[in-house]
């Protein structure tokens, strides 16, 4: 073993002796500088994303206002209705026998108030010829009157049939879709049962809470109430995009603001109106608001420069000298994949390592004169 290992030993150093005689160099380290930029302000176009959940313009819940037996059930779930359109029958007969009753009872005020008519011409008329006292007219004008309110009631009770007969046929307060019906026909309804909800999908409303940066926005601006349709119109349009990640082709526009914020959220409440022509929207669908806005005079740096440690962000900033010093920043997204916006920790002309940032450490000089070729 020995002798082998001896042996080893003649061949390098032959093989050394002959790189050296053949006047060859031995590779060198070299330094190399890490990439750098210098902070500056800048303008960019961040999108703000929210959460949010759709629902239609004119979302009804339709409720009988007539309490029966369910006979009929017209439309199905997910079916387009025009506005006027029969949705439920509910057992009318009760209704009907009302409606004739309340007839009955306006013929009979009828020829009681004909009666009354005739009672009063004919003392009126024998007054006149001091046949009987004023008392007795006065008494026979009191019970024409009556008959004259008689009369007035029984045809209210006559039109309360009518509409309550209506009630038994309930159709489509809007045009839009039908949702789910939680009943089925032979089942007891009453005012407080739910038969379905219609959406009235031609134009949706996304809602969603506004961040609390927009909120710091309006009241920096000092914005008065009166000033808040203004602000709302000048709001960029807003993209919806669904949960598989489909952006819906039609863009939306904010319509309202709610004036009292959330005191435990800090946040307003926000709808954003889209139209709906294709139908591809459905009421109670989630997904992400997106409106892009654009901030002015911000330092930006790539994603590549920042350092997360833990829950700090961290940038490595070139001294003098040329070594790395870590400074902690705050960042926020900007939304494109690549960049982020730093708020607080650097300032304009501060020259920070921009490639490489987490292959540093503190006080490794970083930049290295470039050698000149003679």
């Amino acid at each position: 073993m020995k002798r082998t290992s001896f042996k080893t030993t003649l061949v390098v150093c032959g093989i050394v002796s002959g790189l050296v005689s053949c006047n060859v160099d031995m590779p060198q380290e070299k330094n190399t500088s890490f990439e750098t930029m210098t902070v500056k302000k800048s303008d960019i176009v961040v999108p703000y994303k929210f959460s949010a959940r759709m629902k239609g313009q004119n979302d009804v819940t339709v409720m009988p206002q007539m309490s029966g037996q369910l006979m009929r059930i017209a439309v199905s779930e997910g079916q387009v209705v025009a506005k006027g359109q029969t949705l439920f029958v509910i057992d009318n007969r009760n209704a009907q026998l009302d409606l004739e009753s309340a007839q009955a009872n306006l013929q009979a005020a009828l020829a009681s108030e004909n009666s009354a008519r005739l009672e009063y011409d004919s003392n009126r008329h024998l007054f006149e010829r001091k046949i009987v006292s004023s008392y007795m007219l006065r008494n026979s004008e009191n019970a024409y009157k009556q008959a004259q309110a008689a009369v007035a009631q029984a045809r209210a009770a006559v039109n309360r049939a009518r509409v309550n007969l209506g009630f038994c046929t309930i159709t489509a307060p809007v045009s839009g879709v039908i949702g789910e019906i939680p009943v089925r026909i032979g089942d007891q309804v009453s005012p407080m049962t739910q038969l379905t909800i219609l959406s009235g999908n031609t134009t949706m409303y996304a809602e969603f809470s506004v961040t609390e940066a927009i909120v710091e926005q309006m009241v920096q601006t000092k914005m008065k109430a009166k000033d808040v349709d203004q602000y709302i119109s000048r709001l960029p349009e807003a993209t919806f995009v669904m949960k598989n990640g489909t952006e819906f082709p039609y863009k939306g526009r904010v319509v309202s603001l709610t004036g009292v914020v959330n005191s435990s959220t800090g946040t307003l409440t926000c709808k954003v109106s889209f139209p709906n022509p294709d139908g591809h929207l459905y009421s109670g669908i989630q997904g992400t608001v997106v409106m892009p806005f654009a901030e002015k005079g911000v330092i930006v740096v790539p994603q590549n420069a920042v350092v997360r440690l833990q829950d700090k962000s961290l940038v490595y900033k070139v001294k003098a000298d040329s070594t790395a010093t870590a400074v902690d920043v705050t960042t926020e997204d900007t939304g494109n994949g690549k960049d982020f916006i730093v708020p607080t920790g650097l300032k304009v002309g501060d020259r920070i390592i921009s490639v490489g940032a987490n292959n540093v450490t503190e006080g490794q000089k970083v930049l290295f004169p470039k050698e000149v070729k003679s």
